[in-house]
């Protein structure tokens, strides 16, 4: 069962589906992603058509505790990015297309 999928295999999926050199591939998916977090950053919502939309979501710090040790520690403020399928994804993956 496969776990992840790296950037080399996105790399070389592209160079082998549309036919751009190694090296172009890697600034193609780099430069994606760039743009990708940039705008989640900037605008605090990236919505991909058909795909799904990142939402840029800040969280307060607040008590947590270790459910073994049941020590208490301080879980500090952060910004998460959540994601949340379009419906034509959702159909996608329970469908089978």
């Amino acid at each position: 069962m496969r776990i992840n999928l790296t950037k080399k295999e996105i790399i070389n999926s592209i160079y082998m589906q549309l036919g751009f050199s190694k090296k172009i591939s890697e600034n193609l998916l780099e430069d994606f992603l760039t743009i990708l977090l940039d705008e989640i950053i900037k605008t605090k919502k990236v919505k991909i058509p058909k795909f799904g939309t990142f939402i840029l979501r800040f969280k307060k710090s607040r008590i947590g505790r270790n459910p073994k040790t049941l020590e208490k520690k301080i879980i500090p403020e952060r910004n998460v990015i959540l994601f949340k399928p379009s419906k034509d994804l959702l159909k996608f993956i329970n469908n089978g297309k």
